[in-house]
């Protein structure tokens, strides 16, 4: 029985501490001296719009079902069924999250003066 082979070292090239910080957010909010205020503030606006764009895909997704219950029956209606489920959430879900995204944005700049 051979001896095991010592275990291979790792060599750390880099100095300690040489982290770069994030620079977004709330994150950056609390390290640039922003008073706890201003970040309650930013928080309750998120919080709006991010209830403001589930309500806006809850309201029009949501009256799907209705949509599919005044479809006549029969094999044509199949179609459009079909048709509604695949294209029309897609437009919806891509306008609200753009104007989730800028709105968002905005707010964070107006607390960082960005």
């Amino acid at each position: 029985m051979g001896a095991e082979p010592a275990p291979r070292r790792e060599v750390v090239t880099g100095a300690p501490g040489t982290a770069r910080p994030t620079r977004t957010g709330i994150a950056h909010t609390r390290k640039s001296g922003h008073d706890d205020a201003a970040v309650r503030q930013l928080m309750r606006r998120q919080l709006r719009i991010g209830l403001g764009a589930c309500s806006l895909l809850a309201l029009p997704l949501g009256l799907l079902p209705v949509v599919f219950r005044l479809l006549p029956p029969g094999d044509t209606s199949q179609g459009a069924a079909w048709l509604l489920l695949g294209l029309a959430p897609y437009p919806v879900l891509l306008a609200t999250g753009a104007w989730y995204i800028r709105r968002a944005e905005r707010n964070e700049g107006d607390v960082t003066g960005r």
